[in-house]
């Protein structure tokens, strides 16, 4: 059943792409009923229905723990809770929602031992409502695909710039930026 609702969900993204890739391929192969390949089709797909294909994955299909391996999570049972945060995250953003001073609705299960750059100082479960997890756990995600990433100096930045937000009710620690995680 979810894994028809996510195949839906990819006919309708497919449908309203304006892309211009995906309509020659409709133009060059007319007759040919199938989606385009996977390498077109994930190229339009939201964050959100990538998050389901990898949660309809069988626990069992050794590649869903290779694909939570290759981003720094030991196996398959941690991802889904940080794709899922991340794509709340982003719907709210891209609806205008606020983020801060928020409880937000997802909790990103966390490593207790990750294998790449992680935080000294966790903030105890009962703050994981607030921004500042989620964020760390994009910046973790971030420092594998794109180890040179500027999100710290950009983090900085918008707390810099709107120094009037309290960076408590966002979760952060003094001195968060000293933080392993955080350090490129």
């Amino acid at each position: 059943m979810e894994h028809s609702s996510t195949l839906i969900s990819i006919d309708r993204e497919l449908q309203q792409t304006k892309e211009n890739f995906i309509k020659q391929h409709y133009l060059k192969y007319h007759t040919d009923t199938r989606r385009p390949p996977a390498w077109k089709t994930i190229e339009i797909t939201s964050f959100g229905t990538i998050s389901k294909l990898y949660g309809n994955l069988n626990n069992i299909i050794k590649a869903k723990n290779i694909i939570a391996i290759e981003f720094g999570l030991v196996n398959h049972t941690y991802f889904p809770s940080w794709l899922q945060s991340i794509s709340q995250i982003r719907n709210m953003v891209a609806h205008h929602s606020r983020l801060w001073n928020k409880n937000l609705p997802g909790r990103p299960r966390l490593l207790s031992k990750p294998p790449f750059p992680w935080l000294k100082d966790v903030p105890p479960a009962s703050e994981h409502f607030m921004l500042y997890i989620h964020l760390c756990c994009m910046k973790y995600l971030l420092n594998i695909i794109k180890p040179d990433n500027d999100m710290t100096a950009r983090f900085s930045k918008l707390l810099f710039t709107y120094n009037n937000i309290d960076p408590n009710v966002l979760g952060l620690k003094p001195n968060w930026q000293d933080e392993p995680l955080w350090k490129n």
